[in-house]
């Protein structure tokens, strides 16, 4: 169908023509499908009538949202549908709407329902579908309900939105102080999460400061009562707080951690030092014991001092050892010297026995007494050891066998003694004591009678048949134990991949295993076969042990140097050397001393020695630095509770406490045990003066909450309070006066807030005291205007008759003296009336005064006298500047002084000078 014919027969709601879509809409019947749907198509139509006329024959909501949902920026749907929802037109029922609510997200759908809804419950629905804090305010103070004004209030959380809130709900009261109290909350909580940041922060500060700080004896107390204030307060830190708190507190462990790691270490050290000493010990002991039996015994063989031999060189080896790890102690060196000279002299009277041995035999086979006599008096024998049986053979037959009876018996019960103990030492397995017992008493066997001696030769020889039984089974043990010694040595010999050390290690125990046998199985092929393979290791080892020598020789010169050193700081120590340096020192010493080993063998006694007495000294030196430095801070002590007891400012006095205590750390320690005494004292004291100083602090913050609070009253007491008439400004003056009484308030937010509301209601307070005294000066001039009519009177007969009259002022109206002298004035100018031109400039300049005072502007042909005005103002406001009252009264005062002024002169004046009074009055505040 050509588009003419489908134009012709379409219907008439799709017509081209806007106004016949209009009529056609009324035509349309909404109940039938067909039509329905042409009414939705045309409340989306193009022209707005037609849209207008089309929704309001729709009243199904479902319909219009989905519309909405088509077109959601069609104003007049937008319209209709508050029209439907909010109950005006449409009829639909309440339970419906507020079903419809649940799927509309419009905010201005929801907005103007809220706003205009038939209903409390409609309105309080849609409030809660809005959740922008702009829809909120407005609800909270457009709506018309209180109860949905104070809900949309309750969900206003913002600073910014609660500021709006107490700014723009002038409506209703109750919601605007709601808001302005959450919003002083809201401030104070904000001050306070500052407070506790700032609380943190310092906390941090100090933390971080103590985990920068050098251990002293009271760092682990101070960081767990940093920890514990830390965890003690309210609120929870940020992320980077907590960071730095965790950094902080791993630093501070770390100094303790490490502390405790050097004290356990030293705890080490202090223990190998005593298990070293007990070592000493234990080797001087054996020693000096051995050395102490000689006297006891009766004969003393080649074995006893073969034993002594033995012994004497496992403690010089041993003691070796132990002085290249650790100084020895004065005592033990004393006991070892003594030992090592008794020893020396036991040595050279048996060397001494053993060059003269020949020659005591010879005079022995001899029987020559002058010879024996001679080789006893060369050998020098000690009294105190008993003599060997040469020696004891030569005296007896120089003596010619003088012994008595009773030496013999004695002899014979101890040869029984040592029987029965040769028998225990058997029993025990002890072969080395009991082959050495065996040998003496055969010895002493040979000197006692035969006679006397046949009841224990018997059980002599039984038990020297069980020492060779036992030497048997040694042997027996001990041959296996040499082959396997033998082959060990062999391969030992025989690797090449062994380091040195490793490789010189296995040979020392390889040999000191093959010493601990004895005479055990030996046999002379074992004995050179593993004494070769041990030398084919010492030449193996001999360019090693020269890198050692030279080593031990480097040891040596940096131990020498190291002496040289601590005695040159020995000889001239600083009068005020800081005892914690000297320690330093020491434990460095100590440290190079024990790194610069071994040394030499040969000179490691003498210069462990020369260490040993370098250390003592070092040490007393501590010491004595230690009890001059404990004699100070007992002074400092005394000087902090003097300080205590004097009358100072609590500040003052907590920072000569601060003085106190910087020069208690500069000090250093004193000795250990008397430091913490000594510091705990001296807290406590210090504790005293700080908790006297925080006592005040929170005194004056009392006192300054207090005068926040007062001030806080004034300034509600104030701002209740509006003035009626001008003599109310001296109580404005008493309020101003009381609040320069609470100065100065604490610093902080709240004040500033508070100094900026007081500065607001005074000056407000002195504006309305300003206008009062204006209306007030205008109110009296009322009183005046009969006067000023009399004038105005007297002018019209002098300039009509001639006749210059006096007014009279009434008796009933007390003038003041400045009025009473311009109505002077007055009557003195019909006197001599001055021309109409100056009156009239006079009148003129007058309204013009006004003019500024009440609108601040004048016309432009008055510009002239503006400026003069203003510098006439100027000039008058050099020495102080007047009040807007004050102003209205000089020009009302000059008003009435002007004159004589013509009837015509005053009917041009006077009716914008009652304008401007009227003006005046009413003035609004600047």
């Amino acid at each position: 169908m050509p588009g003419f014919l489908r134009r012709l027969f379409a219907p008439r709601w799709q017509h081209h023509n806007a106004q016949v879509r209009r009529q056609a809409v009324d035509k349309l019947d909404p109940t039938r499908p067909d039509q329905r749907q042409a009414l939705e198509r045309l409340c989306l139509d193009g022209d707005p009538q037609v849209r207008l006329a089309a929704l309001e024959r729709i009243d199904e909501p479902d319909t219009l949202l989905h519309l909405l949902g088509e077109q959601p920026y069609a104003p007049e749907l937008h319209r209709r549908l508050i029209d439907v929802l909010t109950g005006k037109t449409g009829g639909v029922g309440l339970a419906r709407r507020l079903q419809l609510l649940e799927s509309i997200d419009d905010r201005g759908l929801l907005s103007a329902i809220a706003l205009q809804g038939d209903n409390q419950q409609l309105r309080l629905a849609a409030l809660a579908r809005l959740d922008a804090e702009e829809d909120l305010i407005h609800q909270a103070c457009e709506n018309g309900i209180a109860a949905v004004r104070h809900a949309a209030a309750a969900r206003v959380s913002s600073e910014t939105g609660l500021q709006h809130l107490a700014q723009k709900a002038r409506r209703d009261r109750q919601v605007m102080r709601q808001a302005r109290e959450r919003l002083n909350r809201l401030k104070a909580d904000a001050a306070s999460l500052t407070a506790e940041r700032e609380n943190r922060e310092t906390l941090l500060a100090k933390l971080e400061a103590h985990g920068r700080a050098p251990w002293e004896p009271l760092y682990a107390g101070r960081y767990r009562h940093l920890a514990r204030e830390w965890e003690s307060m309210s609120g929870l830190p940020d992320a980077s707080q907590e960071r730095r708190y965790q950094d902080a507190s791993q630093r501070c462990r770390k100094v303790i951690s490490d502390h405790e790691a050097r004290e356990h270490a030293h705890a080490q050290a202090d223990r190998r030092r005593e298990l070293a000493t007990e070592a000493r010990e234990s080797l001087l002991e054996a020693l000096e014991e051995s050395l102490a039996s000689l006297p006891r015994g009766d004969l003393l063989t080649e074995q006893d001092i073969a034993s002594l031999r033995s012994q004497k060189l496992l403690l010089a080896n041993r003691w070796q050892t132990l002085s290249d790890l650790h100084v020895t102690d004065e005592v033990l060196r004393q006991r070892y010297d003594t030992v090592l000279a008794d020893y020396d002299r036991v040595l050279t009277a048996w060397e001494r026995l053993i060059s003269q041995q020949t020659e005591l035999e010879g005079a022995l086979a001899e029987r020559d007494p002058e010879r024996l006599a001679a080789s006893i008096e060369a050998c020098q024998w000690p009294e105190a050891l008993p003599p060997t049986p040469l020696l004891a053979r030569a005296r007896r037959e120089l003596a010619g066998d003088k012994s008595t009876e009773g030496d013999l018996d004695a002899r014979l019960e101890q040869f029984a003694a040592d029987l029965a103990q040769l028998e225990q030492l058997l029993d025990r397995g002890a072969f080395k004591g009991a082959s050495r017992l065996h040998q003496s008493l055969r010895h002493r066997a040979e000197s006692l009678p035969g006679d006397r001696l046949r009841p224990h030769r018997a059980t002599l020889k039984r038990l020297g048949a069980r020492l060779a039984e036992l030497r048997d089974w040694r042997g027996f043990v001990a041959g296996p134990k040499r082959e396997q010694l033998c082959q060990a040595i062999d391969r030992l010999a025989e690797e090449t991949s062994l380091a040195e050390a490793e490789l010189d290690r296995r040979h020392r125990q390889l040999v000191r295993d093959w010493k601990l046998l004895g005479d055990a199985a030996a046999n002379r092929q074992l004995s050179e076969q593993f004494r070769a393979s041990s030398d084919r290791i010492h030449e193996r080892l001999a360019p090693w042990r020269d890198r050692l020598n030279a080593e031990r020789t480097r040891n040596l010169e940096a131990r020498t140097a190291l002496c040289d050193q601590l005695e040159a700081l020995l000889e001239a120590p600083a009068a005020d050397a800081d005892p914690d340096a000297l320690r330093r020192i020491r434990d460095h010493a100590r440290e190079e001393w024990r790194r610069h080993s071994p040394v030499p063998r040969e000179q490691s006694e003498a210069i462990g020695r020369r260490f040993g007495r370098i250390r003592y000294a070092l040490q007393g030196l501590i010491d004595q630095r230690a009890r001059e430095v404990a004699d100070t801070k007992r002074k400092l002590i005394d000087d902090a509770r003097a300080l205590l007891e004097r009358q100072l400012p609590a500040a003052a006095r907590a920072e000569e406490a601060k003085v106190l205590q910087q020069r208690w750390r500069d000090l250093g320690r004193a000795p250990r045990g008397e430091e913490q005494t000594l510091w705990r004292e001296f807290r406590e004291i210090c504790d005293q003066i700080f908790a006297v100083r925080e006592a005040q602090r929170d005194d004056r913050s009392q006192r300054a909450r207090q005068r926040l609070e007062e001030m806080q009253a004034l300034i509600d007491r104030l701002d209740a309070w509006q003035p009626s008439r001008h003599a109310d400004s001296a109580t404005l003056e008493q309020a101003i006066d009381e609040a320069a009484a609470l100065e100065p308030l604490p610093s902080g937010r709240r004040t500033e807030g508070m100094r900026r509301r007081w500065s607001g209601i005074v000056r407000t307070r002195r504006e309305r005291l300003n206008r009062l005294a204006v209306a007030e000066e205008i109110q009296h001039w009322q009183t005046y205007r009969p006067l000023l009519d009399a004038h105005l009177q007297a002018d019209a007969r002098l300039i009509e008759q001639g006749t210059a009259e006096n007014v009279a002022a009434d008796d009933r109206i007390s003038l003041p003296e400045d009025m009473r002298t311009a109505h002077e004035q007055r009557n003195a100018a019909r006197l001599h009336p001055p021309s109409d031109a100056d009156v009239a400039e006079q009148l003129a300049r007058l309204r013009v005064h006004l003019s500024l005072l009440a609108m601040g502007r004048v016309s432009q042909h008055d510009e002239p006298l503006r400026l003069a005005i203003q510098v006439e103002r100027l000039n008058e406001g050099l020495s102080r500047e007047l009040s807007r009252a004050e102003e209205v009264r000089i020009v009302l005062r000059n008003l009435l002084a002007t004159g004589p002024v013509s009837p015509d002169q005053w009917a041009r004046e006077v009716g914008e000078l009652d304008a401007l009074l009227t003006r005046l009055t009413h003035l609004p505040p600047p």
